[in-house]
Order: C-alpha cells, then structure tokens, then sequence
C-alpha cells in the first residue's frame, strides 16, 4: 500500500477571509478564529450588537454567500432552523471562506460610532462600595472615544476570557475609566480574579468601545433613568454626560437595591440633585424599610423601583426612558411605562446577562438537508 499523498504544511495563522457586509463597498478582513462583529468593529464597520456573548441575538446576520463556523453559539439563541435558514450571529460565527453578511437589525447611521480597540488598563483604585459590590478605575495606555451608556470588555489575565462592564464615567473622560462591578458567586471575573486580589498597580488587557445602549445627541423627552444594582453604572454616565451638554430637559433617576446597603452613590446623587434643579434622584428598597435617622429617608422610597416609578408618574406620555439591570427588572420596568403611555420608541434598554455556557447542541452542525 503506497503512502498517502500529502499536502504542503499551511500557515493557518496567516489565512484570513474577506467579509463583505451588504450596502458596504468596502470588504474587511477577519482573522482565523475572529468573529465577524469583531472583525467589523476593528474595521469602523457598524453591526449591531448588545451583548458580545451570544445571548441575546442583537447582532444576528443572514449569511448570503459563504461559510461560516457558528462555534459556541447557544441553540435558545441561534436554533437549528435559524441556521438552516442562513442565519448566525454575529459575535460568534468566524468565517471559514469569503462571505457576505446582511444585518437583521437597523443600522443608526446618525450615531456616533467608534472603532473597537485592544488597551492595556493600569488599576488606579479598586474599593468597597456597597454589599458585594466593587469601584474599578483605571487608566489606559491611550485614549478610548466611546458614547455615554456603552461597555468594555475587561480580559482575565492568563485566559483570553472576558466579561462586560459598562463605563460609569462620562465620554468626557476618555483615559480614566469607571467599573461598577457586583460579584458573582464562582464567576470567573469576580470571585476568579477582581474579587480574588486584583489590586492598585495591576494591569489587564481592556477591549472597547461596545453596545449600542446611549445617549448622545439632545433630546426634547424629559427621561426616567431605572437602575438595578450595578445597571446604575451606565446611568450614570449618561447623566453626567446629558448635565454636562444641557442634552435633556429633565432626568429623574431611580436606582432600586434590596436592602439599603445595596445602594451606593448615595451622596453623590443626592449633591447633584441640589446643584441641578432638573435633575432628581429617588433611590428604592424593595426588601427593608429607611430608618427614620437615615437622610433619604424623606426622599427614599420602598417597594419594587418599577411599582415606585409608576406611583410617582400617572403618566409618562411625551417621555423617555434609559433601562439597566436584569431581565427581570427591564421586563416589569417596560410593562409599566407602556401602561404609562410611554411611546415603545422611547425605551432604550440594557440588559444584564450570563454568559452562555458552551452546549453539545451549540456545537453540533444541524441537517440542513431536504427531506
């Protein structure tokens, strides 16, 4: 039996495949084991996307010529029709020839868009701010454009892993960034790393500017901003960044925590709201009560935040709204502005998710065959 015929060795790590999203004259390129969104970002080509971990199903494409490599993408996001129908979402398909891409999600050609990058961020501070609840600030090695509301991904060192949180500080602020970050018990960034001894001096690899939740242009909508937990981080730069530019009439900020520890930036909120009259803070416990010596305990609230925002509006036609948090909370926080009259238009929501685990389904190729 004579020995196989065998071809020449490929560099796999020089091959790259062009993507050519449809409407763009302009094809990119994407590396082995890069995915189409990121590839599209680094090249200042906008997809639309929220969460970058496969969960949400922002930036699915339809794959009109070309393969793809779907790899991890989970099966109650991306189902086996769905591929079979030629779709795959964007930030988890790699191409594996040329291909042509179309988005299922509108494109904003009137919002600011800025280039994803690799930084090395230095920490500056790391504190306790509420219960299992970290400050993170850092400085990058350059400069990062970004829109009030948007995130990073912060890279776990010696892992190629990363987790998403949103800048808490204004875009005006382009080289000290600001991290709310709540611990997860056994999460990987958390307990694994942030909350395990990452300390001031340390440094990490940082990817941004990502997601489409902001605020960036005026507006005629006074807005109600609704945060849960951590969700108050991009809140936060939103409202510095709109006080800042005199973007919107009237902000009235709602941050819900389960008992009163939870709550953070208390003070800062509470100053801000004396120095600007056009702006309110009203912060809500859903499982304690304020004691009566507590300073908000005139202003603070006690229930649900979504069932505090609807008795403190009878309605909110003409309005705005800026959601963060979990699922949950976004759910219950659309229902009762919609019963407020609230315009859906007018929503703008982010939601906090888990990173999908990687499923057998998610890897197997379905049988996209004909009966």
């Amino acid at each position: 039996m004579s020995a196989p015929t065998l071809d020449p060795p490929q560099e796999d790590h020089l091959i790259t495949h062009s993507v050519t999203v449809a409407g763009s004259p302009t094809p990119f390129e994407a590396a082995p084991e890069q995915s189409i969104l990121d590839a599209a970002l680094r090249a200042g080509q906008w997809l639309p996307h929220s969460c970058t971990q496969g969960t949400c199903g922002t930036c699915k494409v339809r794959v009109r010529s070309g393969d793809v490599d779907h790899r991890d993408s989970p099966e109650f996001t991306l189902t086996a029709d769905e591929r079979c129908a030629g779709l795959a979402l964007g930030c988890m398909a790699c191409p594996r020839s040329d291909v042509t891409v179309e988005p299922l999600g509108a494109v904003d050609d009137d919002t600011p868009h800025h280039p994803l990058r690799d930084y090395t961020a230095t920490v500056l501070t790391i504190d306790e701010i509420a219960t299992d609840t970290r400050r993170l600030v850092v400085e990058l090695d350059e400069p990062m454009t970004f829109n009030a509301g948007q995130y990073a991904e912060l890279v776990i060192p010696h892992s190629g892993v990363g987790r998403q949180y949103s800048m808490a500080n204004p875009p005006s602020e382009t080289s000290r960034l600001e991290f709310h970050v709540k611990r997860t018990p056994g999460g990987a960034a958390t307990d694994g790393w942030i909350f395990a001894g990452l300390a001031t001096g340390d440094q990490f690899t940082l990817r941004g500017p990502l997601g489409q939740f902001n605020l960036v242009k005026a507006q005629t909508e006074p807005a109600i901003l609704i945060g849960g937990g951590t969700g108050l981080a991009p809140l936060k730069s939103i409202i510095r960044h709109a006080l800042e530019n005199d973007l919107v009439p009237a902000l009235h900020l709602y941050h819900g925590g389960r008992r009163r520890e939870d709550l953070y930036d208390v003070d800062y909120f509470t100053a801000l709201a004396q120095e600007y009259e056009h702006f309110t803070y009203r912060p809500a416990l859903s499982e304690d009560q304020w004691s009566g010596d507590d300073e908000l305990s005139c202003a603070g609230a006690t229930g649900m935040v979504t069932d505090v925002v609807v008795g403190d509006f009878s309605s909110c036609k003409g309005m705005s709204a800026y959601l963060c948090g979990p699922p949950a909370m976004i759910e219950a926080a659309v229902k009762s502005l919609k019963r407020r009259r609230m315009a859906p238009r007018l929503i703008f929501r982010e939601e906090f998710t888990v990173a999908a685990a990687p499923s057998a389904a998610a890897n197997s190729a379905p049988d996209c065959a004909a009966p």
